[in-house]
């Protein structure tokens, strides 16, 4: 796939698969530095093309009391610094129309959520700036489905778009991956697929969204041998004390052996 439009993107003559790999949200400069150093320097040594993620503010929480974040332009200034100190580019997602014009000054890639993809306004935002566009797939949305989205970024006048799977609602409290999806959606635009979102548990009574990190590689390598173009990680150094979505992060101690067990796959893949 062609990754050349991205700005500072390494390894893309790997024939790896990317990654989208950082915190769920931007909680402060060290903690965010930290993260990036230890992803690029494992990226690094297997060769892996790596795009920095974290969100500048979590708008879609449970409850009111939940963490959004640390203030806007600090979080957007944070990214880039990450990507000036490490020479990595950067993505994050957005939630309003006035979000895509703000992030864009900031970052190389504007992800639009699940819940959201179906916003035409904030797409076609996201489109007009000229970033590559993630589009995330609605829970609730088939496979198919996402060509329209895809579409939409196109028809702005931006071709730069990818989809990326993170699970689709498996009655209340439960997600599941079709794996069927990935060849469907691929026809559209690259597509990645989130594992760590893809093993949330929603709708807890506590308010406070559960996941299952055990799965993560089951549901990485699966991604990996059904020939996802990226993978979507969200991991942390202290995942129990992170201030969003650390009960499906992966501790960044694991992602090493994650990764090289994940790039030996493709490797088998590859030769098929």
């Amino acid at each position: 796939m062609d990754l050349q439009h991205i700005p500072n993107i390494k390894h893309t003559e790997a024939n790896n698969f990317f990654l989208l790999a950082g915190p769920c949200a931007i909680e402060s400069e060290e903690m965010a530095m930290r993260i990036a150093e230890k992803v690029l320097t494992i990226t690094d040594k297997l060769a892996i093309p790596y795009i920095f993620k974290g969100s500048f503010k979590k708008a879609n929480r449970s409850r009111i009391d939940s963490f959004t974040g640390i203030g806007d332009e600090k979080a957007l200034k944070i990214l880039r610094k990450v990507s000036e100190t490490f020479n990595v580019p950067t993505v994050t997602d957005i939630h309003e129309v006035s979000d895509a014009y703000k992030a864009a000054e900031y970052v190389d890639v504007l992800q639009i959520p699940a819940f959201l993809v179906r916003q035409t306004d904030l797409v076609v935002a996201a489109a007009k700036t000229g970033k590559v566009v993630n589009l995330k797939k609605g829970q609730f949305m088939s496979p198919e489905a996402m060509q329209h989205a895809v579409k939409k970024v196109h028809d702005a006048g931006n071709e730069k778009a990818w989809i990326t799977d993170r699970g689709t609602m498996f009655g209340y409290q439960d997600m599941i991956v079709d794996f069927r999806g990935i060849p469907t959606m691929r026809q559209f635009a690259p597509t990645i697929l989130d594992v760590t979102h893809s093993l949330q548990q929603p709708n807890q009574t506590s308010g406070v969204t559960g996941g299952r990190p055990d799965m993560i590689e089951t549901i990485a390598r699966a991604g990996v041998v059904n020939n996802v173009d990226g993978l979507f990680i969200e991991t942390h150094f202290d995942p129990a004390n992170a201030k969003s979505d650390g009960a499906n992060m992966l501790h960044l101690d694991y992602l090493e052996k994650l990764l090289t067990n994940l790039v030996a796959i493709r490797k088998t893949v590859n030769n098929l």
